[in-house]
């Protein structure tokens, strides 16, 4: 299991982490950002297929900032996918 962090930009959160292994996420973690809202897509998406997180998650928009964390989380999923 691999485990990456990322700097998200323009949101809310100043960090994240999550781990993939056999191209599932697993321990997505946010810190800063909306907690509780953060907490819960983080179980959401709990095992599953990082490309099915990225096509749900990637162009969401937070209050018109043109991102969001879930899509801060898709684009550091994305990286990470070429590293595997």
């Amino acid at each position: 299991m691999n485990t990456y962090q990322a700097v998200p930009q323009g949101v809310c959160a100043r960090q994240l982490q999550f781990s993939l292994e056999d191209g599932k996420v697993h321990d997505v973690s946010f810190y800063g950002g909306c907690n509780g809202n953060l907490k819960a897509i983080s179980k959401l998406i709990e095992g599953m297929p990082a490309e099915d997180v990225i096509r749900i998650l990637k162009g969401n928009d937070c209050a018109g900032r043109g991102t969001s964390c879930a899509d801060q989380l898709a684009i550091a999923l994305e990286e990470a996918l070429e590293y595997e």
